[in-house]
């Protein structure tokens, strides 16, 4: 490659053009020799009259190249910005065609007529003769740049082809500037004028006298000016063409408030990215600072001092802008003349109409339709009435909506006070028949759970696992039975897993109680549990949410006393056979107990409180629009804040680090045991994954979602052993041991554990690394470990669970999903996660198997992880997952649903440390 010139006052630029996606482009200058010129030492040469980068630079820089987009490339290659004494060439042969391309197209880029070929598809813009569509994505970037949406694109393409292109970033005639001025209503007027200005070189604002104002421009102007009317006729034109206007002199246009919001709101963006001048009134930048405020004092219309979740309120509006005060008729005839702007003394404030509408129709409905405190719970009030008062900061500029303050009388805060924090709950005794004594949360959890039935709205109980949500049920049902004299039973449903544990735990605490249970193939159905019913007149049955799916056809003519569902995380799915069913049951009090609210989506969450009370959060269609979409797209923090306050009145929340709860718990400390892959497992793994990644391209929708499960669990099984994965038998236990490094940890650890005379849990979720486990401890240390399965009859699963807790074995291995509930396994000091899952709240239950009240040792927790895997990566996705959790919302994206990109990511084996 030869240089174009020699002259010693021409600097030679030689650049290399990568192309990147998106029509994007990485530069980086070389010298001679091959070495990197740094961005510093060019960039200004680069951007020679290219304002917009010259200074600073808004594109991307680092120390070895910058990005450019194609819209700049060709920008700074133009004529009009290009340094008149720099020469460019391509570094390589590639750099130089790419230059070549660019230097062909600069011509169509500068000139108007490019637009006359303009054509338009979905949401892209393409022209005629545009090689690689380099000019459609260079003018797409432009514009939208300009902050111009594609919206607008299609209308301006007139104004493109009749010389409006290219955008300049101002429009002057000789030392004239040109510009459109919006002048604020006189203290007469309830008009705007909006008019044509010349500005001068010092700043000096000119308009024709008023009786030239109707003259044509040239007759209006000055001598001086004369020569330059025909371009200040071109450009006047231009602006009102973009504003729909017609003017045969200088502009003089009247508007209306409304015309004013649409002209402030729509056509200032487009006149000021095409480079015009628009002159506002200076406060009109001030605005957002503005704000009516309201204030709402709400009182019962009883004369009773003590306040009642039925009275009826009372209500007196205050409204004040800027310290003035608004009486109630003046706010409201504001309403009626629809007015957006006003002067309040000396000052002009933007006004929300649609605001003041809404408020005054809710000011409407509180005074006709006899609102009572407990109303106030379940309307959709708008959010101003419900912001926090410590919003209402008079130096917060920030905030440009209404303000609204809320006040009630001291006993009615009281009420709400109760609902929403839980405190000052009238104090109920514990029943005598209890066997137990109550820590101070559960007393307080107790009192809720009465107070909460006494008021007639249902309860989430959503302690964390382990702090006793059994015990304060028991202490409720106790209270309801010989205090309140219920004569219907009350039902239990929970999972089978944890049947055993519900009939211990009454048997244990309230042995008073008639307990009758509702479960296996022999089971009474019909009229026969009809007749048993009412001969054996039980207080509680307790049933599993698969009999009830079975039996909900009879057991919906029984009227219970309160329905309590347990681990109602259980139905979350709302069209399962096992979620309609139990809507079908009558019960006076609904009740959900879980130490996970929300597992994976805010769908789990609306389905439990539409269980406690139905229609609550609406139906699921509008709760989707206003909670699920906003917070697990967009992780909206507003509509976080809104759900929050929605749910708090009825659930209880409290987890075990909370220190006001002086639980006690000895320390629990995690720890990642991270194991490399052997040969032959990173073999395997890279084949499986090329094999994968060919037939995902060509699967769509329902299959690709079905194949990538598929592999998840292909290669965590491989993760934990190649004998899984290849469904091989298992050899020699030092054999099994030398083909995982995971395996062999896990084996070493507890054997480890063991030998200090320690207990210890391990979960899997492959019945097959069970059994490997199993083969292991059996065959290398004698040990005949027990592994509880979903499979495995009730009473032995209750054996095994008593016989550990007494120490008769010191290896317990649990199916994850099988083991991960309702089980009481203090007796454990370790915990050890074979294999990972994907949701936090699942390991976290597992753990709580040992961590929990009744634990006196330090519990230590093992997670293994193989590096480089999906296994690892996984892990880092359950730290967000975690913390998400712990705030009862949860935004995370389900596997199946990530991109390609993403899916290649998870897939991939990292085998670089």
């Amino acid at each position: 490659m030869t240089d174009t010139f020699t002259s010693p006052f021409v600097k030679l630029l030689r650049l290399k053009i990568t192309q990147l996606q998106n029509g994007y482009y990485a530069i980086m200058a070389l010298h001679e020799d091959g070495l990197i010129s740094p961005p510093e030492s060019w960039i200004s040469q680069l951007f020679y009259k290219y304002e917009a980068n010259f200074y600073g630079l808004i594109v991307p820089l680092d120390e070895r190249d910058i990005t450019l987009s194609a819209a700049e490339l060709l920008d700074v290659l133009s004529p009009s910005f290009k340094h008149p004494l720099l020469n460019i060439v391509g570094a390589d042969a590639t750099s130089e065609a790419l230059l070549g391309t660019f230097h062909e197209l600069v011509p169509q880029w500068r000139s108007s007529t490019l637009w006359r070929t303009a054509y338009f598809n979905e949401q892209t813009l393409y022209f005629e003769h545009d090689k690689e569509n380099v000019l459609a994505t260079a003018a797409m970037q432009k514009l939208s740049s300009n902050g111009l949406q594609f919206e607008q694109w299609k209308e301006l393409v007139p104004f493109f082809a009749d010389g409006g292109w290219p955008l300049q970033s101002e429009q002057n005639i000789a030392d004239l500037k040109f510009a459109l001025r919006l002048s604020e209503p006189n203290e007469i007027s309830t008009e705007w004028l909006l008019e044509s200005v010349l500005i001068t070189a010092t700043e000096r604002h000119w308009t024709p006298a008023v009786r030239k104002r109707r003259l044509a421009i040239e007759e209006a102007l000055p001598d001086k000016w004369k020569a330059l009317s025909a371009d200040i006729t071109a450009i006047q034109q231009q602006m009102l063409s973009l504003l729909n206007l017609e003017s045969e002199g200088f502009l003089y246009h009247n508007l209306s408030d409304a015309q004013v919001k649409l002209f402030l709101r729509d056509d200032i963006a487009v006149l000021q990215a095409l480079g015009y001048e628009v002159i506002l009134p200076a406060w009109l930048k001030e605005l957002k600072q503005s704000k009516i405020r309201v204030q709402v004092s709400a009182g019962q219309a009883s004369t009773r001092s003590v306040a009642s979740l039925d009275d009826v309120l009372t209500f007196k509006w205050q409204f004040s802008m800027n310290g003035e005060h608004i009486s109630s008729e003046q706010f409201r005839k504001l309403v009626e003349e629809k007015r957006e702007f006003m002067r309040v003394g000396t000052e002009w404030f933007r006004i929300d109409a649609v605001w003041m509408q809404e408020m005054r129709e809710l000011m409407d409905k509180a005074t006709n339709e006899q609102w009572t405190v407990k109303e106030l719970l379940f309307r959709e009030l708008p959010e101003t009435l419900t912001a926090p008062v410590e919003e209402l900061d008079e130096e917060d500029a920030e905030r440009d909506n209404p303000i609204l303050a809320f006040e009630m009388q001291k006993s009615l805060q009281q009420y709400l006070q109760q609902l929403q924090e839980k405190q000052g709950l009238p104090s109920v005794p514990v029943p005598s028949q209890l066997e137990a004594d109550l820590r101070p949360y559960q007393q307080q959890g107790f009192e809720w759970l009465v107070f909460m039935r006494k008021q007639k709205f249902g309860a989430c109980l959503a302690d964390d696992m382990g702090l006793g949500k059994t015990i304060q049920t028991i202490s409720y049902l106790l209270y309801t039975i010989n205090t309140l004299d219920v004569t219907e039973p009350a039902i239990i449903i929970c999972p089978t897993s944890v049947l055993g544990n519900w009939q211990k735990e009454l048997e244990r605490f309230a042995p008073s109680l008639t307990i009758y249970t509702h479960y296996g193939a022999n089971r009474l159905k019909d009229a026969l549990l009809r007749d048993e019913m009412k001969r054996a007149m039980p207080q509680i049955v307790l049933s599993t949410y698969g009999t009830i799916s079975q039996d909900a056809e009879f057991l919906q003519h029984f009227s219970w006393s309160s329905i309590i569902l347990d681990e109602a995380q259980n139905i979350k799915n709302m069209q399962t056979m096992q979620s309609r069913a139990i809507r079908k049951l009558r019960g006076e009090h609904h009740i959900a107990l879980t130490g996970t609210p929300v597992e994976n989506r805010l769908s789990e969450l609306w389905a439990i409180f539409d269980f406690i009370h139905k229609g609550y959060l609406g139906s699921f269609t509008k709760f989707q629009e206003q909670f699920i979409l906003p917070i697990e797209r967009d992780d909206s923090e507003q509509h976080k804040e809104l759900l929050r306050a929605k749910i708090q009145p009825f659930l209880l929340r409290r987890i075990k680090r909370d220190s006001k709860l002086m639980l006690n718990l000895p320390d629990k400390q995690e720890t990642q045991e991270f194991c490399p892959l052997t040969a032959e497992q990173a073999a395997l793994y890279e084949s499986y994954i090329e094999d994968t990644a060919a037939q995902l391209e060509q699967l769509t929708g329902f299959e690709k979602r079905g194949r990538i499960l598929k592999t998840l669990n292909k290669l965590k099984q491989l993760c934990n052993h190649p004998a899984l994965y290849l469904k091989e038998p298992f050899d020699d236990a030092k054999t099994m041991l030398s083909r995982s490094v995971k395996l062999k940890r896990i084996v070493d650890l507890t054997a480890e554990i063991v030998h200090n005379g320690e207990q210890c849990l391990i979960f899997t979720q492959y019945i097959g690394m069970g059994n490997i486990l199993q083969h292991c401890f059996a065959e290398l240390y004698d040990i005949d470990v027990p592994f509880l399965t979903g499979s495995m009859p009730k009473k032995q699963r209750d054996h095994l669970v008593e016989a550990f807790q007494a120490g008769e074995f010191p290896i317990f291995i649990l199916s994850l999903k099988a083991g991960g509930t309702g089980l009481n396994l203090t007796a454990a000091s370790h915990v050890l996660h074979a294999d990972r899952w994907w949701n936090p709240a699942v390991e976290n239950q597992a753990t709580d198997r040992a961590y929990r009240i009744g634990q006196t040792q330090f519990v230590q927790v093992h997670k293994f992880i193989t590096l480089g895997t999906i296994e690892e990566k996984i892990d880092k996705m359950l730290t967000l997952k975690s913390a998400l959790s712990e705030e009862l919302i949860q935004s995370s994206k389900w596997l199946t649903e990530l991109q390609d990109d993403e899916l290649r990511e998870l897939f991939s084996l990292d085998l670089v440390r």
